[in-house]
Parts: structure tokens; sequence; C-alpha cells
């Protein structure tokens, strides 16, 4: 049995590869979900029990829109500030990571980028929590997981600025009041289904006031507008994240999923504490529970280790090419088996390296 741990595209249930793998085959009478037409009655059903199931999952209130739309993340580090940027405005922004980094790069062709606060300095290896948001801000932005360092927010900053959240990594992954933010986007392959779609959830009346004419293309608006279907839309990503909500909502939705997530982060971390050959890399209090980040006191032990697990079963836990060391993402349909088994092999590996 091969243990996935990779940081993305990354695992998703079984039991959703093989819906999807049928419906390739054929969707309806025939017809795989690959040729079907994006404007038939089916799969506008699709489209339509998606949304309310991001919606139902996440108690989202009224006045929010769903969009699934393509690009990945990256095209909103351009499309926020495109949107909701008036010209010769500032837009407030948190440094956490390289993609928040990215994000902060984007606003310069639309405006100002004000850094409230940055961990830059300690390679990212927490998350800054004294820092004020300029009341004139046009928005404030963050990114909720930082999948290449392993640090998470847990608190939200209150303030009467519209905020907008990068939630790529941890959406669907634990509780939110979405109430609280005006904006989130994700990129689908981590929570919600394979890569090729983003998810934004947005408040509806923060819409149309930038000043600027968007291409048609890059406005929210139109996307809404179109039903996500303004132009030919990403139809399997689509289908297939409707049937991992489907099994997330089966499972008892994002509390009971945010319950086991706790657990596999535990019992990771604290075998990371306990074994003399390993240490974490992150400050305790903003370790993330999707992307577990850590590195062996030795450094001339790492290359065998990786040998060792993936010997064993284990893949995808090699680091980013930036930071190195260890990466173990344990997103939601991670069985607490695989996190199990990985901590029993960095135990039988520090016995045979006392």
């Amino acid at each position: 049995m091969r243990h996935n741990f990779g940081a993305g595209p990354c695992i998703l249930p079984q039991e959703v590869f093989k819906q999807a793998s049928q419906a390739v085959l054929d969707f309806k009478d025939g017809l795989s979900i690959l040729e079907i037409s994006h404007r038939t009655s089916e799969f506008e059903g699709v489209v339509e029990e998606a949304g309310k199931l991001v919606k139902e999952l996440l108690n989202v209130p009224a006045g929010y829109s769903v969009l699934f739309l393509q690009g990945g993340a990256s095209l909103q580090f351009a499309m926020v500030p495109m949107n909701l940027l008036p010209e010769g405005k500032t837009a407030s922004y948190l440094e956490t990571g390289v993609w928040a980094n990215k994000a902060i790069k984007e606003v310069a062709t639309f405006g100002t980028a004000n850094i409230v606060a940055s961990s830059k300095s300690s390679n990212f290896t927490f998350v800054p929590k004294d820092y004020s948001i300029p009341e004139d801000s046009a928005y404030f932005h963050c990114t909720s997981n930082n999948t290449i360092y392993g640090t998470e927010l847990f608190d939200f900053p209150e303030t009467s600025v519209p905020v907008v959240c990068d939630m790529s990594s941890d959406i669907m992954s634990r509780v939110i009041d979405v109430s609280k933010f005006d904006l989130i986007y994700a990129g689908a392959q981590k929570n919600i289904g394979p890569a090729g779609l983003t998810v934004v959830i947005v408040k509806d009346e923060i819409l149309g006031k930038s000043g600027r004419k968007i291409p048609s293309m890059l406005d929210y608006k139109v996307h809404i507008d179109g039903g996500s279907m303004y132009n030919t839309p990403p139809v399997f990503s689509i289908y297939v994240a409707m049937l991992n909500l489907r099994w997330l909502k089966s499972k008892g939705g994002v509390a009971e999923i945010e319950r086991e997530n706790i657990a596999k982060a535990k019992a990771l971390y604290t075998e990371i504490d306990r074994n003399p050959l390993f240490k974490g890399t992150c400050a305790v209090e903003d370790r993330s529970r999707m992307n577990v980040c850590f590195v062996m006191e030795n450094p001339e032990l790492e290359k065998p280790f990786l040998k060792f697990v993936e010997e064993n079963g284990i893949e995808g836990l090699k680091g980013h090419r930036s930071v190195g060391g260890f990466r173990a993402s344990i997103y939601n349909a991670l069985p607490i088996t695989s996190v199990h088994t990985l901590v029993e092999l960095m135990q039988i590996f520090a016995e045979k390296h006392p």
C-alpha cells in the first residue's frame, strides 16, 4: 500500500476516483463526462450541486456567490486587486510565505501594496501577530495556510476593512466563519478536487467599485452573471469536486473532518517532538494541520531516511526545494492509518540510528 503525503495535486478519496473513472467511461447514455456539453441540463445540475455543497459545508451566508473558475489561485493574485483596488488606493497584505509574496507582487500593476507585517526575515517560520491594518485600506489580504513552510493562521484580524483570504490549502479542512471574509479563493487541488479548478466565494456587495474597466474573463461580476459558465468551464474538475464534496458531507461535514485533521496532526507532531532524530521547523503555536514540516537533527541522515520511507510505501515526503527537509501533507482524504505508518517508520529508523 502507498501512503500519499504529497503537497498537491494530492490525495483524494478512493471512492471518488472510482466514481469519476466510471463517469469518464459513461456519464449519461454512453457519453463520457469528458465529452458532455457544459450546456446540457445534466452538467448544469453538476455545477448547481457543487455550488450548493460549498455553501452548505461552509455555511455560506446569503449575499455571497460561489464561482468555479480557471487559472489557479495564481490568477486570483491579479484578479483580486483588479476587481477590488481602485486606482490610487492601497491594499494591505500579510506576508507569510512564497504565495503571499507572489500575491503582493501582482498588486503593483493596479495600485500599492502595504505589507502590514512579515515573517520573511525568519524564513517564514511563524505567523506575525501584532500588526494594525490601516482603515483606509481597500482590503486586507492574507494566506490562511502556508504549504511550503508549514504555518497556518488560526486567528484572523477583527477589522472594518474587507478581508480577502487565499485558502487554497486548508479550505474545507476546518470550520470557518465565512461572514468574516469578503472574498475567499482556493485552488482546488488540496481538499476540493483535482487541479484545473479554482473556487471563489465572494460577497456580492464589494464588487463593481474599482472604477476601472475589467476584461470580461477577469471580472467576477461577469462570472456570477454567467453562472460560472461565461466560457467553457473545467468540466471534469468541477464534476470530481462535486463528488469529493459529497464524500465530505457523507463523513459528517467540515466539523467532523476537522476533528480527524487535528488527531492526524497531533499524532505526527508528537512523534517529531519525541523522537531525538527529528525537529519541527515552525513556531509551535503556528504549526499547520495540513503541511507538517520537519528536518533531522543530523542532516546527513535525511537522504537515508527518505530512501527508507519510500521503500516502505511513503510518497511525497520530501520538502519543498526551497527549504529542504521533509513535508508531510495530511489533507482531508489521507487516513490517520497513513500517519500511524509514517510514525512507526520514524521510530524504526531511530532505533537503527541511535
